[in-house]
């Protein structure tokens, strides 16, 4: 298991981008809009991690409801795993509260799922099924 990411609320990608360019000396890898959480994100790759800035595409995006309760900032930490969906069964049995049951797809059109922050401590933990060296994943394709 490895730390995949942090994902950073911010307000506006136009405002955070060129900070993040200046603190780690490089442009972002990619952009792109995740139409299922409505948001758009701006990925950083920091070592084996990255970092990835969320703007809100709706009002009622899950990030926009962050920034509104409690400001800009870190909003989840991402861990990976080997097999999400057996995971997410061992995690829900132990007594876990999950907010996906079912991986859905995230950034990078990789298969993801949240964990509620009553069950860890207060963070919003979000988890990636892990990716073979050459880029693919390790399980099938939905």
């Amino acid at each position: 298991m490895k730390i995949h990411h942090l994902g950073i609320a911010v307000q506006s990608l136009k405002e955070a981008i060129p900070v993040f360019e200046l603190l780690l000396g490089r442009p972002p890898d990619f952009q792109e809009v995740v139409a299922d959480q409505k948001v758009r994100v701006a990925v950083f790759p920091v070592g084996e991690s990255r970092i990835e800035l969320l703007e809100a595409t709706a009002a009622e995006s899950p990030v926009a409801k962050f920034i509104a309760k409690g400001g800009k900032g870190i909003h989840h930490l991402t861990l990976t795993v080997k097999d999400l969906p057996a995971t997410l069964e061992r995690l829900e049995k132990s007594g876990i509260r999950l907010i996906d049951r079912q991986p859905k797809l995230g950034a990078g059109g990789e298969k993801v799922a949240f964990l509620h922050p009553s069950s860890t401590s207060g963070v919003l933990i979000e988890l990636v099924e892990e990716t073979s060296p050459d880029g693919g994943s390790n399980a099938p394709r939905e």
